[in-house]
């Protein structure tokens, strides 16, 4: 009996998105589709105002689509209310944002920590966050607030945040949109690094070439459209990265 083909990670299902402008409506999505596979590093881009950021906020369910659907780990998101879907965000949906929202009062572990404590995920969420900076290499700097860490620093501890709870994927929106060109090398050779070590998945953001080098599909959004290759999910694979640098 052949086996049944796996869930994806994410699927976006025609899906369209609309706000009004002048006393009419204006299409910022225009019937988006595709699928990003459990293990995929995929890369979105597009000029200003090609809707990704309004794509961004529909998949990782921040925002509604006027129509469509939006899955994710198998679960329709479109419609479920919303003290349910906090659940989902916070057990399915890891974000990284190009300014890190780390919370400044807290310290690096207590930032990482906090979605573990928001979902209450089984085990120790100290445990946990400390097992996650070490994984970006940032164990030794587990007592620092942001403002004691450089801006590469503060984004890996915004990705170990992103992973604590074992997402379905991680959606990141200019994660190297703030760093310096090393720093954001760095950022996506460690992403590219996590993704071969542990499985995660990535669904990135940008305008950075750079992130496009690095992914095993790039996505490309026009006016609110796919182009029509894009929607289907690449079954190549590239080569491991290098491992992440050490922490500066």
């Amino acid at each position: 009996m052949a086996a049944l083909p796996e869930t994806p990670a994410l699927e976006a299902r025609d899906v369209t998105r609309s706000l009004p402008l002048g006393g009419g409506l204006v299409e910022i999505l225009r019937g988006v589709s595709f699928a990003v596979q459990r293990g995929e590093f995929v890369a979105l881009m597009g000029p200003s105002g090609s809707g990704k950021s309004t794509l961004l906020g529909v998949i990782a369910g921040l925002d509604r689509p006027t129509a469509g659907h939006v899955l994710v780990d198998g679960i329709d998101i479109t419609t479920m209310p919303e003290s349910r879907l906090a659940a989902v965000r916070n057990a399915k949906i890891g974000m990284v944002f190009q300014a890190y929202n780390l919370i400044p009062t807290l310290s690096a572990q207590e930032n990482v920590e906090v979605p573990l404590y928001a979902g209450q995920h089984p085990g120790s969420p100290a445990a946990r966050a400390r097992e996650m900076l070490d994984l970006v290499g940032l164990g030794p700097r587990a007592a620092h607030r942001p403002n004691q860490l450089s801006g590469g620093e503060q984004q890996r501890v915004a990705i170990a945040r992103a992973l604590a709870t074992s997402p379905a994927i991680v959606i990141a929106d200019e994660p190297t949109g703030n760093l310096d060109a090393r720093n954001g090398e760095n950022i996506l050779q460690l992403m590219a690094a996590l993704r071969d070590r542990t499985g995660s998945t990535f669904l990135v953001a940008t305008h950075d070439q750079h992130v496009a080098e690095r992914a095993q599909r790039v996505m490309h959004i026009v006016d609110g459209r796919l182009n029509g290759s894009d929607a289907v999910a690449a079954g190549a694979t590239t080569p491991s990265a290098p491992p992440p640098p050490p922490a500066p």
